[in-house]
């Protein structure tokens, strides 16, 4: 069951919330850096009301996973959700843990049920110099993570023969198309994807370039792919037209489409500042060069957005699992907390904004800058320290970066 944190205070100048953000618990190292976060930067200044949901792996195991399906549901409730990583089981996990089943991606089953698509953006910091010299402001990936070549099936072929595409309609009626006439061994593979989930990935990225004020770019390859990457093209260019032609006029940002390699070399010239649309396996591809191209996986925001118009934050990387057995050792490590404290940044900015709470979406912006000057100043954990261009960074272990980010809220 979820429980109402409402902590109480007797400090008058603490912010008060009016409506809970569901917050989601997580796995390993990062569950150690959550408690941190909420107990230095968090709770001395906000009175934090959350609908708490435990998703740490154990508590999933013993619910079966029903506290994961609470959580996205309750996402649909509230509207603003912050997730800790958490950890997808596979067979090594299972004997760890002690797992009844190899329970599904979290992330995957809270996609599915808020319909939504997910935005990441590098954090950009001074002394973190992105690889592409250009580059100034964030490049913002928007990946439809649905369908193509994650939902294909696949055959080998042995011998000579012919594959067909074979499309039965309800009265029985047959379409087929012919795929090759193979004159000796090969592969196929059959993909799909939905009107209504381009539908919905599309409404997601134009509201999100509105809501951040950015421009929209979208690529695939319908020169060569008439029928299936056309429909994605005519898709997004029909909701455009119908729905946010005079929105996007009038927030001054623009819709472009190209050709997905035309796209690429946009990008690589480009200084950054737009939202980059990309299919599945191209935002699979490109969320990585961007991110590692940046600097650091650590130092990249991501928002699941749904077309009606919910939001869940969370950081973009995983559990740091060996950092967490170093500090199960007792052994000092200096894990990067950035992306996590910006997931409840982004959260509580996103609450303050629904509800009307300047005094929230103000102390999201103080944080976050507090954050950033702890870098800028030279103060950082290994993983940036490694990486940065400033002379004689101080490296900080995982709890002295938290509490130098406090020192600055102070």
């Amino acid at each position: 069951m979820p429980r109402t944190d409402r902590k109480e205070t007797n400090i008058m100048a603490k912010i008060k919330m009016t409506t809970p953000i569901v917050e989601m618990d997580g796995d390993e190292m990062t569950r150690i850096l959550w408690k941190m976060i909420k107990e230095d930067l968090l709770e001395p200044y906000i009175e934090l009301n959350t609908e708490y949901y435990d998703l740490g792996l154990e508590h999933r195991n013993e619910t079966n996973d029903q506290v994961t399906i609470d959580a996205a549901n309750a996402t649909k409730k509230y509207k603003v959700a912050v997730k800790c990583a958490t950890i997808t089981p596979n067979a090594a996990r299972m004997t760890e843990y002690d797992l009844k089943e190899m329970w599904k991606s979290p992330n995957g089953t809270i996609r599915a049920i808020l319909d939504g698509t997910v935005f990441r953006a590098p954090i950009v910091v001074k002394g973190i110099e992105p690889c592409v010299k250009n580059w100034k402001k964030p490049i913002t990936i928007a990946r439809h993570a649905y369908g193509d070549v994650y939902k294909n099936t696949e055959m080998k072929i042995p011998g000579p023969g012919k594959v067909e595409l074979v499309y039965t309609a309800e009265d029985g009626t047959e379409t087929r198309e012919l795929v090759h006439n193979y004159a000796g061994p090969g592969v196929a593979q059959g993909m799909h994807n939905l009107c209504g989930s381009i539908e919905s990935f599309a409404r997601s990225c134009f509201n999100y370039a509105l809501d951040t004020r950015q421009d929209l770019w979208f690529a695939t390859k319908d020169t060569i792919s008439k029928k299936y990457d056309h429909t994605f093209k005519d898709i997004f260019q029909e909701i455009f037209d119908k729905d946010y032609a005079d929105k996007f006029k009038e927030a001054g940002i623009t819709y472009f489409y190209t050709l997905i390699d035309d796209a690429v070399a946009r990008v690589m010239k480009s200084e950054g500042g737009y939202i980059w649309a990309c299919k599945n396996y191209d935002g699979d591809v490109m969320s990585d060069m961007v991110s590692s191209a940046f600097g650091s996986l650590a130092m990249m925001t991501s928002v699941l957005v749904s077309p009606d118009g919910n939001y869940e934050y969370e950081a973009a990387h995983g559990t740091v699992q060996r950092h967490y057995y170093k500090h199960l050792k007792g052994e000092e490590t200096s894990t990067n907390s950035v992306a996590t404290i910006f997931a409840w940044t982004g959260a509580l900015r996103k609450r303050g904004e629904m509800d009307g709470n300047s005094e929230l979406t103000a102390f999201a912006d103080k944080l976050e800058k507090a954050t950033i000057d702890t870098i800028e100043e030279g103060k950082m954990t290994k993983d940036l320290a490694l990486i940065t261009t400033l002379e004689n960074p101080t490296v900080l272990n995982s709890e002295e970066f938290i509490k130098a980010i406090a020192e600055k809220l102070k």
